[in-house]
């Protein structure tokens, strides 16, 4: 199976490197491709990052790519889902479907504004009811698009 063929996940700039590892995690466990976009903010062999992944990083499929613009040069557009806390669209409201790119930016400050511009009708978030809770943990929001993203593709 080819990353064209199951869903994708796409960390912008990675910097916690336990996040990461659970996410590739989450990848090897669904059978999606995680792709890694540079500057990472930690060694591949740092680790935290090999621990969040435990023993199953030879069943994860990475993909490594120099930079953002790099990434979204070599993709169909309309296959790009980025996910933001600075819109109101929610993630449930997106249609999925296998070979997508779910994006996600880097914990401190998410996706650069002029991207989230540039694609403003492909940005989604994870509502919350409280006020006080800014976002949500990479992984865990990761994880629910994801599994969300996979819900779909069943019916």
């Amino acid at each position: 199976m080819t990353y064209h063929q199951r869903f994708n996940i796409v960390l912008v700039e990675p910097e916690i490197p336990p996040n990461t590892g659970s996410i590739a995690r989450l990848c090897g466990a669904t059978q999606s491709t995680l792709h890694l976009v540079h500057p990472l903010g930690f060694s591949t062999e740092d680790k935290h990052l090999k621990r969040a992944g435990l023993d199953y990083w030879q069943f994860v499929d990475i993909v490594y790519w120099d930079n953002l613009d790099t990434f979204l040069a070599a993709q169909d557009e309309h296959r790009l889902f980025f996910f933001t806390t600075k819109v109101k669209r929610s993630y449930t409201e997106a249609s999925f479907s296998p070979g997508d790119f779910l994006i996600f930016g880097r914990e401190s400050k998410g996706l650069p504004a002029d991207i989230l511009s540039l694609y403003e009708d492909r940005c989604f978030t994870l509502p919350m009811a409280s006020k006080n809770i800014r976002s949500l943990n990479l992984a865990m929001t990761a994880g629910i698009v994801l599994y969300e993203a996979l819900r779909q593709s069943c019916r």
